[in-house]
Parts: structure tokens; sequence; C-alpha cells
């Protein structure tokens, strides 16, 4: 499969994972929600690395590697708390919109960060997806 497929599946499972996790996260603690969605995904990524024997590459993993991996962990695990407790103050159909503007974030970090070019065409897509998510707003 091509990165495309891999993305659009990635779009759709997180668009699965919002109805899915603000009916889950009702009457629970956000926190724990969080806690208990971040297991099966520990559990079903671990599967996969020891199934795949990928596991075989971490020796090799280089110490600026691990630090970058850890702290995206960090930053991910951060995501996950503020989305589960924003998915249990609001609506799926508010709280969504606004986490990707993520996509907006991710596109001027590229830029700034790792000095990938912006096109017109990329500017002008970015500026739209902002404009409509915060359409989304009351």
């Amino acid at each position: 499969m091509t990165w495309v497929t891999y993305a659009l599946l990635s779009a759709g499972f997180a668009a699965a994972t919002a109805i899915l996790a603000k009916v889950g996260v009702e009457g629970v603690p956000s926190n724990l929600a969080t806690a208990i969605r971040t297991g099966v995904v520990l559990v079903f990524s671990w599967g996969i690395v020891l199934t795949r024997r990928e596991h075989e590459a971490l020796p090799a993993l280089s110490h600026k590697t691990v630090l970058f991996l850890v702290l995206s962990g960090v930053a991910t695990g951060l995501s996950w708390l503020a989305y589960f407790r924003a998915l249990q103050l609001g609506p799926a159909s508010r709280v969504a919109p606004i986490d990707k503007l993520s996509l907006a974030m991710t596109l001027v970090l590229a830029v700034v960060v790792l000095k990938e070019p912006l096109s017109w065409k990329l500017a002008l897509g970015v500026a739209l997806m902002v404009a409509g998510a915060l359409l989304t707003l009351k």
C-alpha cells in the first residue's frame, strides 16, 4: 500500500476514534478512559512488532532516535489526555474539527523546523481547513 492509502486509513480510524471515544468516555474520568485506550494501543502495537520480529531492530536504535520517539510519545500522551477531556466536555462534532487544527500546526512546524517547502496551494489548503474548523464553532 502507498502512503496515501495509509493516510486515508488513518483518517478513517481517527474519525471512528472520535465517535467511539465520545460514547466510551461517558461516566468515566477522562484520564482513566485515556489510560484504557493507551493500554489497548500498547498491547496491539507490541503484538504486531513481536509478530513481525521488528523488536530485533531495538539494539541498533541511536540515542537521538530513542529521544525523539520518547518525546513524540509524551506529546501523543498529552494530546490524548486533552482530547478525551475535550470529548467529555463538548460535542464530538466540534471537538474533532478543532483537534484537526493539528494539521495546520504540523504544516507550520514542518516548514519552520524541517525546512519543508510551502507552496501557495498548500498554504491555501491549510487556510481553508482552518476556516472550516473555525466554522464549526458557535
